[in-house]
């Protein structure tokens, strides 16, 4: 069996019969059966149902058309990054990152350079669960780190920690004397979440919902950065991600715990099971797990 045989098989099965797939192949019909009679006898199994009029495909054929397709897409993928070193050098990594894990990536890296000095390394700010999960599909990015839970049948998600959220209040705000915060004291003001389709607004607005309260939502951003840069300018509260607010200088406003929930996110790693994935891959996403564990 051999890439050109389940390259033969998957075209018969996208054009539904012989002619047209020796056609689009280039081949003769005769020397394309005979080619897909070879690759039954190797496999051990009828792919084709030639009892029927109609073109059909066997249950076992159907499995193998799935699994081919993988390997077909798999033996592309390692020619075209042999391809790319070939002609551009080093390997690339991509990485899709969220905003609040920039504060401790660089240590990840630093470790990956030690092996890997020549990789070249590309950090993208990919931040909704659909440019999440297009970047992975269409590979874009090697892997992805997230606050978003993917429920996607090809893509693997290992939790690497939860943090908490905070609360961003403006200077002079009327609870800057307390050292912690309800929601409820937040519930009236002028509110700056997560815009649609970020898991960070669900984790907020499930917490106000659950204490039978609902923020009034002036403001809908894509970046923590810009929250913050509101809430600096006197225009609302907004709540964010501990490790965001820990490792940003200068920040001016004021930080307060919220104690009557506790509202936390996880960031998960995420990757394409069923992609090839180069050495200096695994290693990042294995030097990134040992970052936590230790």
């Amino acid at each position: 069996m051999d890439v050109r045989e389940l390259q033969y098989f998957i075209t018969v099965v996208n054009q539904r019969g012989f002619t047209k797939a020796a056609e689009q192949l280039h081949i003769s019909q005769p020397s394309l059966s005979n080619a897909i009679k070879r690759l039954e006898e190797e496999v051990g199994i009828q792919l084709i149902d030639r009892n029927t009029r109609s073109f059909r495909v066997t249950a076992e054929g159907k499995y193998f058309y799935s699994e081919a397709l993988k390997l077909i897409q798999h033996f592309n993928l390692i020619k075209e990054e042999a391809n790319k070193m070939k002609e551009k050098g080093p390997f690339e990594l991509s990485i899709g990152l969220i905003e609040s894990s920039l504060v401790w990536v660089p240590n990840v890296i630093i470790n990956f350079k030690k092996k890997y000095s020549d990789v070249r390394v590309r950090l993208l700010e990919i931040l909704s669960l659909q440019n999440v999960e297009d970047a992975l599909l269409n590979f874009d990015i090697h892997l992805a780190i997230t606050n978003q839970y993917i429920r996607n049948n090809d893509i693997d998600v290992i939790p690497l920690y939860k943090e908490k959220l905070v609360a961003l209040l403006p200077i002079d705000h009327s609870l800057q004397r307390k050292k912690t915060v309800k929601l409820q004291d937040l519930a009236n003001d002028s509110f700056i979440v997560c815009k649609q389709g970020f898991q960070s607004r669900e984790d907020i607005l499930q917490a106000f919902m659950q204490l039978g309260l609902r923020p009034n939502i002036q403001f809908e951003i894509e970046r923590f950065e810009t929250a913050s840069q509101l809430v600096e300018n006197k225009l609302g509260v907004t709540i964010v991600p501990e490790n965001y607010v820990k490792y940003t200088r200068n920040g001016k406003y004021i930080v307060r715990k919220i104690v009557d929930m506790d509202i936390r996110r996880t960031v998960y790693l995420a990757y394409e099971k069923n992609r090839f994935l180069p050495e200096m891959v695994s290693e990042f996403m294995k030097l990134t797990r040992e970052f936590f564990t230790k």
